[in-house]
């Protein structure tokens, strides 16, 4: 026997029994309504002293062959190397960045062929040091013991962490803010975060040092400043936003 509620739809109209039955698939596929919401960016940046410094240290000799330039610059180095371990100390990272050996040639003016004038070789070290106070003593170590070029300073921080969470929270927290500020000035609030973006914090480095060593007896020890480093920070919410309460 059948149920009542069914008679009852069997007896609707046709057109009224079609149009219920769409509004019903309409109303169950019908996508939701969209999210009201309010995109905002935050930055912040972090001035620290650095504690930790690498420099490139290195040695160019030229030769009339390639042999020559290379021994050269092998018995040069490992005098250099002896130094730099002596003003450096037991803590220091020492590692070669790059070798090269390349011909040299001469080019006419008005052209032709280039004639080849010798070899060049050149080996550069990295010493890193956190202490800051040794920079000056490494350099003039290492210019004393027959290093012709000193590449870069480059100031470093030993553990970015604690910096780089500092950054991060700075920023999150000031586009939280400014969230809260743009909600409150079109009299919503703001529900819940939906997207947290964040690029990771960069460190503004201190201009590269860079010197061609001519060091004599009796000259003035190198005087080096570290200064301060810039870590910088940016964090971008999307937040859903409604009324505010009344």
């Amino acid at each position: 026997m059948r149920s009542p509620r069914h008679r009852s739809l069997q007896q609707l109209p046709a057109a009224l029994l079609a149009s219920t039955v769409t509004a019903l698939a309409l109303a169950q596929s019908a996508p939701p309504a969209p999210l009201s919401s309010i995109r905002v960016t935050g930055e912040a940046k972090i001035t620290a002293k650095p504690d930790r410094v690498q420099i490139d240290v290195g040695v160019s000799t030229h030769a009339a062959t390639s042999q020559e330039a290379a021994a050269q610059n092998a018995r040069e180095l490992q005098s250099v190397l002896a130094a730099l371990r002596k003003a450096a100390g037991a803590g220091a990272e020492l590692k070669t960045v790059s070798y090269t050996l390349n011909p040299n040639y001469r080019y006419p003016k008005g052209g032709g062929e280039p004639t080849l004038e010798g070899y060049s070789a050149s080996n550069m070290v990295q010493v890193t040091l956190d202490d800051l106070g040794k920079i000056g003593p490494v350099i003039d170590a290492a210019s004393a013991a027959g290093a012709n070029q000193v590449h870069s300073i480059q100031f470093t921080l030993h553990d970015q962490d604690a910096v780089r969470a500092q950054a991060l929270r700075e920023a999150a927290l000031r586009a939280r803010a400014d969230a809260d500020v743009l909600a409150s000035a079109l009299g919503l609030k703001v529900v819940r975060v939906l997207t947290v973006e964040e690029n990771s914090p960069r460190v503004m480095p201190i201009p590269m040092y860079r010197r061609e060593v001519a060091m004599s007896a009796g000259a003035a020890a190198t005087p080096v400043e570290a200064g301060t480093l810039d870590l910088s920070a940016d964090v971008t919410l999307s937040v859903e936003v409604g009324p505010a309460s009344r």
